[in-house]
């Protein structure tokens, strides 16, 4: 039973969701938090659409003022309800792709228990207030699971405090991690998962028909205008410009479209995600998602979608949570990253006699390092030799030299200067 305050706090999931998605009609429909260009994607169909349609409607009434016995008006007819039937399954499938959860993993409150996520033979630092040093136990980022009988390596996802199950993978667009996560695409503005996949690959295939269809009857329209009056092609084109407009804009869209529509198709059939298809490589290696090629469109068409894990409508209590990460203090006795010794200038931090002697230091046993301590021991000079030194007596100070020795010198200069030269 709710207390009163509880009570007070409690609100709906999508209002307190942390992801980036927003939420209409009370939490029943998300979107992404690019959702705005919905409204492109839905004018880029809506517009050209419109006027094939009224096109068509035009030479109904043409057909029926001329010749009210031709079976035309009905050909045309026909043709028309085939486009609206088909603009309307394009925009409901772009509605279910962009509105409907794709998988979003539920994130967890904190980290995982350690048995599962910490590797205790990897401990780091991590400085907190200054000088405080915490002893943080790296977390492994990766992890095997065993898919069909092979190795997957999975992540850890710090954002949602989760080892991501196999084939999810982080939006960062969303916020989230999404199972069989494919890409965000920016046109429906949603994540491509598990849950709508389906239905975004009904909608560029039904994209790719429409572009078809429209230039088809397009050009159709075109030669009929040549073969009723006898117009070249060109007179015919001017004629009808719009028809021609449409020829150039579903000419250029289904290269878009259709292009994806293929790609997407050879996914299917291989079992893999655009996400797996740019990230990983298996061709030179086994896909242990392959099932073969029509149990793989059995997964994506014939499968039951699965519940949405999160009830975004669900009450829940709101409540302040201060997070705090807590870890051993090692001691308040070690030099912090901003008080490190620069050597350069030689500055180093102010010894505090006042601090405790750190614990780690405490009934510390030296008796071992001190053994190969050369301090401990006298430290042996190299020899070196001195010139002997004279008495103050028979040093003459003001020419560096001892008095004996200048006399000898300047004895045998004098020598030298006063005999003949044959004789040196």
């Amino acid at each position: 039973m709710a207390t009163p305050a509880q009570q007070a706090n409690s609100r709906r999931l999508y209002q307190v969701w942390k992801g980036n998605n927003r939420f209409f009609c009370g939490g029943r429909l998300i979107f992404g938090p690019d959702v705005a260009s919905l409204l492109l994607s839905t004018l880029l169909i809506v517009g050209p659409a419109i006027t094939f349609c009224c096109q068509i409607i035009i030479k109904i009434h043409e057909y029926e003022k001329s010749d009210k016995n031709s079976d035309r008006p009905m050909l045309w007819l026909s043709i028309l309800m085939v486009a609206f039937l088909v603009i309307i399954s394009d925009l409901v499938f772009l509605c279910m792709t962009s509105s409907i959860d794709p998988g979003i993993v539920p994130r967890n409150t904190g980290p995982p228990g350690t048995d599962e996520s910490v590797d205790v033979n990897t401990p780091s630092m991590e400085w907190i207030d200054g000088r405080t040093p915490h002893l943080r136990l790296s977390r492994a980022r990766m992890k095997d699971e065993i898919v069909n009988g092979i190795a997957v390596k999975v992540k850890y996802c710090e954002t949602c405090m989760l080892y991501r199950p196999p084939r999810a993978s982080h939006c960062s667009v969303c916020n989230n991690c999404v199972h069989k996560f494919d890409h965000h695409c920016p046109w429906v503005g949603q994540c491509i998962g598990q849950r709508n996949y389906r239905f975004f690959f009904f909608f560029i295939s039904t994209s790719t028909f429409l572009c078809i269809y429209v230039f088809t009857f397009s050009w159709l329209n075109i030669i009929t205008k040549m073969n009723h009056h006898r117009y070249t092609i060109w007179k015919a084109m001017k004629c009808e410009i719009l028809s021609l407009m449409l020829i150039v804009y579903t000419f250029i869209a289904v290269w878009f479209v259709g292009g994806l529509t293929v790609f997407h198709l050879y996914l299917i059939c291989t079992n893999q995600t655009t996400n797996e298809n740019f990230r990983c490589r298996y061709d030179k290696k086994h896909n242990p998602y392959d099932k073969g090629f029509l149990r793989n469109f059995g997964d994506v068409f014939l499968s039951e979608i699965p519940p949405s894990m999160h009830d975004f409508r669900s009450w829940v209590i709101e409540e302040t949570i201060q997070v705090e990460v807590y870890t051993p203090n090692i001691d308040a006795d070690v030099i912090s990253p901003m008080e490190n010794i620069d050597i350069e200038i030689g500055t180093e931090p102010a010894i505090d006699d006042n601090l405790p002697v750190p614990s780690i230091q405490q009934n510390f046993d030296c008796s071992s390092s001190d053994a190969l301590d050369p301090s401990v021991y006298p430290i042996t000079q190299n020899p070196s030799f001195h010139a002997p030194t004279h008495s103050m007596e028979s040093y003459d100070g003001e020419n560096g030299m001892p008095t004996d020795e200048r006399k000898g010198e300047e004895l045998l200069l004098l020598r030298m200067l006063t005999c003949d030269p044959h004789e040196v």
